[in-house]
């Protein structure tokens, strides 16, 4: 079955993934190689397999900063997604120590969390929404489908 897979000459053909460029400011780091799996489930479950991701792991107060510019709210928030005006990108704003403490009340661990968030950003910049009950409902089954093919358990996010 290998041999089907390979071209002439014994290469396998190039599989092109998405362009992920990761910005760790959080304290600890993140896996990168873990978010970007994270990043190829949740495109190709949106069925965006190819669109370039920009993500920055920050805190609590460069997040609130971004907040504050982009939405006029200076709170702390999980993650701001920017989908590219054209739709050929995305980038993403997600807080590492907003994920630490959410894992820590919900007993699982924080790169889950993140996960979490990464994927729902990521839903949000391929057309997904959670503002109307049917879109939110839509939403999460998207996330708990993303998470349940990374073998990730959180919590339910509107369980509270």
């Amino acid at each position: 079955m290998a041999a089907r897979r390979q071209r002439a000459g014994g290469r396998r053909p190039k599989v092109r993934l998405p362009a992920v460029q990761i910005v760790d400011r959080g304290r600890p780091r993140s896996d990168a190689a873990f978010l970007r799996r994270v990043v190829r489930a949740t495109l190709a479950f949106a069925g965006r397999p190819r669109l370039p991701v920009s993500l920055l792991l920050t805190e609590d107060a460069e997040i609130a900063r971004v907040h504050a510019e982009f939405l006029a709210d200076p709170t702390p928030t999980d993650v701001i997604s920017f989908p590219a005006e054209d739709g050929d990108a995305a980038e993403l704003v997600v807080s590492v120590q907003t994920a630490a403490r959410v894992a820590r009340a919900h007993g699982h661990a924080r790169r889950d969390e993140v996960a979490l968030y990464v994927v729902h950003g990521l839903l949000h910049c391929c057309g997904f929404d959670d503002l109307r009950v049917r879109d939110r409902a839509r939403m999460r089954a998207a996330e708990r489908a993303v998470l349940a093919k990374l073998h990730i358990v959180v919590a339910a996010v509107d369980a509270e």
